[in-house]
C-alpha cells in the first residue's frame, strides 16, 4: 500500500506541470458556454462514471451556487447505448450520439485511460467532422486519442487507477475554475 500511495503522490505532483494546459481547457469550455454551446462528455467504465461526474458538477454545482451550465454525459442513456450497440456495434455507441447532437459550437470531452478505445476514437472523429473542438483526458500512452484533440491532458502514468485518480483531481480543478468564472462574471 505504501508503494501505491507513493505512486499516487508522484503522479499527482506531476499535475502541477500541466496547470497551463488545464487553464487552456478551462478557457475553451468557458468560451463554449459563453458562445451558447454545450459540453458533451464521454468515456467507458470508470471514465463513464467520470463523464457523469463532470456533467453533474457543471449542471448542478461544485462548491458554490451559480447558474446551471449545459453539460451532458453521453454515457447515461441506456436505451441509446444498448440500441446503438445492438444495431451498429459497440464501436458506435458514442459516435452516433455525437452525429445526432453535437454542433460546431459545442465541445466534446473524451476520457480514455488507454487512449485507444475504438468507440472513443470513433466519437472524437465524428466530433471533428461536425466541426466541434475536442478535449481529451488520457494517459502517457494515449497517442491515438491525442491525435484528434485540440487540447489533451495526459496523466503521467499507465496504471488505470493512478491515471483515473489524477484525472479526477484535474477535472475537479477545471470544474472549480469554471464555477468561479460563473459566480464572478467578468
Amino acid at each position: 500500500m505504501k508503494q501505491q500511495i507513493d505512486e499516487h503522490l508522484h503522479a499527482v505532483e506531476q499535475l502541477k506541470d500541466s496547470i497551463p494546459l488545464l487553464e487552456g481547457i478551462c478557457s475553451r469550455i468557458i468560451h463554449c458556454f459563453k458562445s451558447g454551446g454545450k459540453l458533451y462528455v464521454l468515456g467507458n467504465g470508470g471514465s463513464a462514471a467520470d463523464a457523469q461526474h463532470i456533467a453533474a458538477e457543471l449542471v448542478g454545482r461544485f462548491k458554490i451556487d451559480r447558474r446551471a451550465l449545459p453539460a451532458i454525459a453521453l454515457t447515461t442513456d441506456s436505451s441509446n447505448l444498448t440500441a446503438i450497440g445492438n444495431d451498429f456495434g459497440g464501436e458506435f455507441i458514442f459516435s452516433r450520439q455525437v452525429e445526432a447532437l453535437v454542433t460546431a459550437n459545442d465541445l466534446v470531452w473524451a476520457l480514455s485511460v488507454s487512449g485507444t478505445s475504438p468507440n472513443i476514437i470513433a466519437a472524437v472523429k465524428a466530433a471533428k467532422k461536425k466541426g466541434s473542438a475536442v478535449i481529451g483526458f488520457t494517459s502517457i500512452g494515449g497517442d491515438a486519442l491525442a491525435e484528434f484533440c485540440d487540447e489533451c491532458f495526459r496523466a503521467i502514468h499507465t496504471s488505470s487507477d493512478r491515471v483515473q485518480e489524477v484525472h479526477e483531481l484535474a477535472y475537479h480543478l477545471i470544474c472549480e475554475r469554471i464555477e468561479f468564472e460563473y459566480s464572478h462574471p467578468s
